[in-house]
C-alpha cells in the first residue's frame, strides 16, 4: 500500500493536490482538509468470482427487531424505537442536552435487559457518572473513556453488549490511518468499522456527532451517507424547550419531531406542546399573535412576537429570532407597499417565544399581524388564530393542512381564524382589526 497526502473540501468534497485557503471548485473558505489516498497499484484477482444467487423481492421477509426505548417521544422520531442492527447519529449544539438524552436513552436498554457499553472519548468516567448521579439513573451503564478504535471494537468483542454509544464520532482515532483524529479519513474509517460491528454483531449503535458554526453537522458529508438514522437536537440552550428531529431515516418517516422541556431531571417529554408554548402568554396583548404550525405530523400552537419603535437615526433595525430574517423584510416590504402601516422610520423585532425556530410559510400572515398591531397599539382577540403565506403582490395564500390546524386551535379554545378564507390580501386583513 502506498499512501499519499491530498486535500479534500468538506462542502463539496473536491479533492486538491495542496492546500488553499480557498476551494476552487465551490469558493468556500478554509474548508480543505487533508485526507490520504492509496496510489499504489492494485494487486490482480487471479481467482473467479462465483455468481451470488439471487432472492424474489415478494419471496422475502422483512423482520427487523424494535427496541422500544419508552421515551415515547424519542421513539415516535426514530419510528418505534431503535432497529436491533442500525447505526443512528446524534448531532446538536454544545450544552444542548445531547449528553442527557444519551444516558436517559442507555437507562431505558439497561431496563429492557441490555448491556450498554458508553464509549466517552471527550468525558472522564467520572462526569459522566457524576450526571448520571444527577439524572437519578438506576440501571447499570459499563462506562470507558477511550478514543482508539481497535481498543474499543476489543472490548466490544469481549463484553458482548446489547447497544452501543460513542461519543463523540470525531474524537475517536484508529492506526491503521496516517491522520489526525476528527479528520475525513479517520471520521469515514472510524464509522465504517462500527457499521460492520452493528450489522455484523445485530448491535444497536449510537454516535454521538459535533455541529459547526453554522449549526450543521461537523466533518465530512460521507458520515451521513453512513450511518441509518440523523438526529438533529435542537433548541436554544437558554430556553427549556427542545426539538428532536431526523434528516435522515432507513427505518421510518423524517418529518416526525419530537418535543422535551429541559428541567433539574433531566430532558422531559411534552405531551401537550401547545399548551406550554402558550403558557404563561399575558391577556390582550399588543403585538402579539397565534400561529398554528406544522411540525412533521403533529399541530403546534406558537406565540410570535413584534414590536416597533421610533429609530433614533438612519439606520433601520431589522432583527428576528426564530424566524428567517430575509422573510421579514420581504414582509415589511409588503406592508409599506399595500397598506397604510408605515415602517420607514421605525425599527422592528420579531421574535418566536419559546426558542422555537419556524420556517414554514403559514407564519407570514402571522408576522405581518403582529407588526401591525405593535405599530398601531392595537391588541388582536385573544382568541383569534392567524395561518397564511403572504405573497409579493400583497395576496394571501392557502396553507397544508387548514383543518388539521383549525382543530388543534379549537381544541385551545381558539374560535376565530384568520386565513386565506377570510382576507384575500394583507390590506384586508389589515383593515379587518386596525382601521
Amino acid at each position: 500500500m502506498k499512501l499519499k497526502a491530498i486535500y479534500v473540501c468538506t462542502k463539496c468534497n473536491a479533492q486538491s493536490p495542496k492546500w488553499g485557503g480557498q476551494c476552487l471548485d465551490c469558493n468556500a473558505w478554509n474548508s480543505l482538509v487533508e485526507d490520504v489516498v492509496n496510489i499504489g497499484k492494485k494487486e490482480k484477482q487471479l481467482t473467479a468470482v462465483a455468481a451470488k444467487p439471487t432472492i424474489s423481492i415478494e419471496n422475502m421477509e422483512i423482520k427487523k427487531e424494535r427496541l422500544v426505548t419508552g421515551i415515547s417521544e424519542f421513539d415516535r422520531v426514530v419510528g418505534g424505537g431503535f432497529v436491533s442492527d442500525s447505526m443512528a447519529l446524534l448531532v446538536g449544539d454544545p450544552g444542548i442536552g445531547k449528553s442527557t438524552l444519551t444516558l436517559q436513552i442507555c437507562d431505558r436498554m439497561a431496563a429492557i435487559g441490555r448491556k450498554v457499553l458508553y464509549f466517552s472519548g471527550e468525558e472522564s468516567v467520572d462526569q459522566i457518572s457524576s450526571r448520571a448521579k444527577r439524572l437519578k439513573i438506576k440501571n447499570p451503564i459499563n462506562l470507558l473513556n477511550l478514543n482508539s478504535l481497535e481498543s474499543i471494537l476489543a472490548t466490544i468483542e469481549a463484553e458482548k453488549p446489547g447497544f452501543v454509544v460513542v461519543d463523540s464520532v470525531q474524537v475517536m482515532a484508529s492506526d491503521e490511518v496516517v491522520s489526525q483524529a476528527g479528520s475525513i479519513s479517520q471520521v469515514r474509517y472510524v464509522t465504517e468499522q462500527l457499521m460492520q460491528v452493528a450489522k455484523q454483531k445485530n448491535i444497536p449503535i449510537l454516535l454521538i456527532g459535533h455541529v459547526n458554526k453554522e449549526g450543521n453537522l461537523a466533518g465530512p458529508q460521507v458520515l451521513t451517507h453512513l450511518v441509518d438514522t440523523v438526529l438533529f437536537l435542537e433548541g436554544d440552550r437558554f430556553h427549556q424547550f427542545r426539538l428532536l428531529r431526523t434528516t435522515k431515516n432507513r427505518f421510518g418517516a423524517v418529518d416526525e419531531v419530537g418535543v422535551f422541556q429541559m428541567n433539574e431531571k433531566g430532558l422531559e417529554e411534552v405531551s401537550n406542546p401547545s399548551a406550554l408554548f402558550l403558557e404563561g402568554r399575558a391577556e390582550n396583548p399588543v403585538g402579539s399573535v397565534i400561529v398554528p404550525v406544522l411540525e412533521g405530523t403533529r399541530t403546534f400552537l406558537v406565540e410570535v412576537q413584534a414590536l416597533t419603535n421610533y429609530a433614533q437615526s438612519d439606520y433601520l433595525k431589522r432583527t428576528a429570532s426564530g424566524v428567517d430574517l430575509n422573510r421579514l423584510n420581504i414582509i415589511i416590504a409588503v406592508l409599506e407597499r399595500y397598506t397604510k402601516i408605515k415602517l420607514d422610520s421605525s425599527n422592528v423585532f420579531v421574535n418566536v417565544v419559546g426558542g422555537l425556530k419556524l420556517n414554514e410559510p403559514a407564519v407570514d400572515l402571522a408576522i405581518a399581524m403582529a407588526i401591525a398591531s405593535s405599530k398601531t397599539k392595537k391588541p388582536l382577540p385573544s382568541d383569534l388564530a392567524v395561518m397564511g403565506e403572504v405573497g409579493l403582490s400583497g395576496e394571501i395564500r392557502n396553507v397544508t393542512q387548514m383543518q388539521k390546524r383549525i382543530k388543534e386551535a379549537e381544541k385551545l379554545g381558539f374560535k376565530q381564524i384568520l386565513s386565506f378564507s377570510q382576507a384575500k390580501t394583507v390590506e384586508q386583513a389589515v383593515k379587518m382589526f386596525f382601521v
